[in-house]
């Protein structure tokens, strides 16, 4: 028999997909069994063999220590000629590549190399590189999958201290930390610097900013991205300059200041570009002017008056704990009150109920988060209670969508600035989910465990790829998401806007029939009868008609979906 067989084939035919066919078994060979070996087998009953029992162990070292780099660099400008050849003079680099030519070292380096040069040559061409291989094969469809992964992590350098806020350099390339530790004195038991991070560089961060007390908020100015305004715990605002180091350039003096702490500070759609406005848990909201700071230039005191005829004081004003600002809407503005209000601020106004002309009664306890959807300025996001709401200002008794109530607390939540209908929410067991209501609408479309403690601030990115999440730890996770959860399509704003207008028909309906039940209530109690007999005796209500129709209508839509799906 053969075992040999040779045949000839032109090397650029090489590499190519091999093609089988199908063809039967052929024998090449058999071996007859010997029957004289079957005496020597022995039957061995029982059979002696050792066993170890006890457990195995293995001692493995790892290094854990976290490495720092440093970046330096060298500049070689001549390039590997030596000093006494002029690397301009073509004549004397001639010169050199003869001499060097007839060196023995470099012809034995260049027979040394010249196999293997030989052989990645026939390689090259063996392969034919600009064809387009399996392109008679169909194409597949494109899978969707949702993802989020840890890109970086900037650490607390002198203690583990919890973050209080976030906020990103309108360019993209920096990010301003507050930490804050106190007891319940508020006294720091921590240093009181926050940080100025480089995203690059999460060793060390760029520039420390200190203050008189721990600072609870530092934003970045909008047009001038080196300058920062920030409120301390003393009930004070500053301002601080990036490029001056960390100390304030200005601070308002304490008479004018709030009488609690600064909760958050936002920069206002000014022509100067240099007004900013605070608010705290003593109920008052402060406009002020960076290029004065020894009063506010305009104060509003958060009381919501029932009639035209109060008069809003401190006394009764409610502390806020959130604050929402939109660049499009210059004068207004949403608060978010320690007692689960929500109120929609007017800064022109002139009387008490056009100050604050509408209410939210939005959850149980303090709302810890207040945001307007970037591209449907009607909508906005509340957290309190342990759930995230989504509410619309032509509902006001109801938000028109709610999360379920979590095991875990729900600490923040942002809307994402480039794809409308997702939000990212931070809850206590160190969870980030990701919610976006054009695929459920009942639970997160993903979740990931970013760590073990609690994570209590975050801020989106301006592209929408990024998100900081900040820890109880003074941890700032770098999380990024996968492309189908950053960006928007076609057809997103349109079925969102459905959704949105659907569900606040379905909101406006209650609210009506809600209103039509309290007033046949009243009446029944006015004339003395049983407010159940006088509603019975009325007959059907007009809104239960509209409320079915809105039923079937949303039944009919959420058919079509699932068919779709």
């Amino acid at each position: 028999m053969d075992i040999s067989y040779s045949y000839a084939k032109l090397r650029c035919n090489y590499g190519r997909q091999p093609m089988f066919c199908e063809r039967g078994p052929e024998m090449c060979d058999t071996i007859a069994t010997n029957k004289a070996e079957f005496k020597h087998f022995i039957l061995r009953n029982p059979v002696h063999q050792p066993t170890q029992h006890t457990p195995i162990y293995w001692h493995n070292e790892i290094n854990t220590i976290r490495a720092e780099y440093t970046t330096t660099g060298v500049n070689h400008a001549e390039g590997g000629w030596p000093k006494d050849v002029p690397v301009t003079d073509p004549e004397a680099t001639q010169r050199y590549r003869r001499k060097i030519e007839k060196d023995d070292n470099y012809i034995s380096c260049v027979m040394s190399g010249a196999s293997g040069i030989d052989h990645y040559v026939l390689q090259n061409n063996a392969i034919d590189m600009y064809r387009t291989y399996y392109v008679e094969m169909p194409s597949m469809p494109d899978v969707e999958r949702s993802s989020c992964r840890l890109v970086n992590v900037y650490r607390d350098l002198p203690s583990r201290r919890p973050i209080s806020s976030i906020c990103w350099q309108p360019d993209g390339q920096r990010y301003a930390v507050t930490y804050v530790n106190v007891n319940w004195n508020r006294v720091p038991r921590a240093p009181i610097e926050c940080y100025l991070w480089d995203v690059e560089n999460a060793n060390y961060p760029e520039v420390t900013i200190k203050g008189t007390c721990p600072l609870l908020d530092l934003q970045f100015n909008q047009r001038n991205t080196n300058v920062l305004a920030g409120g301390l715990m003393n009930g004070q605002v500053g301002t601080w300059d990036r490029r001056k180091g960390g100390l304030p350039v200005v601070t308002c003096p304490p008479h004018v200041a709030h009488r609690e702490l600064v909760r958050k500070v936002l920069f206002i759609n000014a022509k100067s570009g240099k007004e900013f406005f605070s608010t705290g848990p003593d109920g008052a909201v402060k406009w002020w002017d960076m290029r004065n700071m020894s009063e506010p230039t305009d104060e509003m005191i958060m009381d919501a008056a029932k009639s035209s005829f109060d008069v809003p004081t401190m006394a009764k004003a409610t502390g806020g704990s959130a604050l929402e600002f939109e660049p499009t809407m210059p004068s207004r503005f949403l608060l978010g009150t320690e007692n689960g209000l929500v109120l929609c601020g007017n800064r022109k106004g002139k009387t008490p109920l056009e100050k604050i002309p509408l209410k939210f009664e939005a959850h149980l306890g303090p709302v810890w988060s207040v945001e307007r959807n970037p591209n449907f300025l009607k909508n906005f996001l509340t957290v309190g209670d342990w759930m995230v709401r989504v509410w619309s200002e032509d509902c006001r008794e109801s938000s028109i969508i709610m999360s379920p109530p979590h095991r875990h607390k729900i600490t923040a939540a942002a809307w994402s600035p480039t794809r409308m209908s997702l939000m990212v929410v931070m809850q206590w067991n160190g969870v980030l989910a990701v919610w976006d209501f054009l695929r459920r609408q009942y639970e997160p479309a993903l979740t990931m465990q970013v760590c073990a403690e609690p994570l209590l601030a975050v801020r989106m990115h301006e592209s929408g790829t990024l998100a900081a999440c900040g820890s109880r730890n003074g941890n700032v996770y770098m999380i990024e998401l996968s492309p189908n959860l950053a960006f928007s399509d076609r057809s997103d704003k349109g079925i969102l806007t459905a959704m949105f207008e659907r569900e606040s028909k379905r909101e406006r309906i209650l609210e009506a029939r809600m209103r039509e039940i309290r007033l046949k209530r009243m009446q029944a109690e006015e004339r003395g009868g049983s407010p159940r007999g006088s509603t019975g005796d009325a007959g059907p209500p007009i809104g239960d008609r509209d409320l079915v129709e809105a039923t079937t209508a949303y039944m009919q839509h959420a058919r079509r979906e699932l068919a779709a799906m």
